[in-house]
């Protein structure tokens, strides 16, 4: 079964951002194996990946750009604005980073899909 650390995680009562770390690579992976952002949705935890394309950062805001939308952060918020504009979240970042159990299973299952994370 995969295993992973979790980076980032930011929620509210309908989804949450996580980004994840492959802990079960080898160290010649690349980063793109690796790392995974993936959306959440919590009342189905239907799980889908956003695909990473860039980021920038200063002393105190964060911001990602993936082909499904935009996340901008810092150490309590966030906001992820999917594209199109066609909804816009506010999120809370959870500092300890611990996620449930039911989502660390959902997300055990997601990375063990066959052509998901492995070996692309």
């Amino acid at each position: 079964m995969p295993s992973f650390e979790c980076l980032y995680l930011m929620q509210n009562s309908e989804i949450s951002i996580v980004e994840i770390k492959r802990t079960d690579l080898s160290e010649h992976a690349s980063p793109s194996e690796k790392f995974h952002w993936l959306k959440v949705l919590n009342e189905t935890s239907f799980i889908s990946p956003l695909t990473f394309s860039s980021m920038d950062s200063s002393d105190e805001i964060e911001e990602r750009y993936f082909d499904e939308g935009f996340l901008k952060f810092n150490a309590n918020t966030a906001t992820f604005i999917e594209k199109y504009n066609s909804a816009q979240h506010q999120l809370v970042v959870e500092k300890d980073k611990n996620i449930s159990s039911a989502l660390n299973f959902k997300i055990n299952v997601y990375l063990d899909q066959p052509n998901r994370a492995k070996n692309k």
